[in-house]
């Protein structure tokens, strides 16, 4: 993983388990927490982040906390996939940010 992207990882899911707590009152903070932690740790250990440069990293972390939150996030993630590589906007690796979110979506079972 590029250096300072796990702490990304792991803070950005943090932030977006509160954000799903906040706007969904049925769901409890520490439970949402907890499985973002867990998401993250097994992106982290699965070595999923590891051949993007920093750039792309943090985009594809943004991309799965949309995704994740969504209420089918499976369908999002590989939708996500396909607009990487047809539409790389700024992206330095287009083709490798939409493997990275297909083995995502993989390593997550969605």
């Amino acid at each position: 993983m590029p250096p300072g992207t796990a702490g990304a990882l792991f803070d950005r899911f943090l932030a977006t388990a509160e954000a799903v707590a906040q706007a969904r009152p049925e769901v409890d903070v520490e439970v949402a927490q907890e499985v973002f932690l867990e998401a993250a740790t097994l992106l982290h250990d699965g070595l999923v982040l590891d051949d993007l440069d920093e750039h792309d990293a943090r985009a594809v972390i943004a991309g799965l906390c949309a995704d994740l939150a969504a209420a089918d996030p499976g369908a999002r993630v590989r939708a996500r996939a396909r607009a990487a590589s047809e539409d790389p906007g700024g992206l330095h690796d287009p083709e490798r940010v939409s493997a990275t979110y297909l083995l995502a979506a993989a390593t997550l079972q969605l």
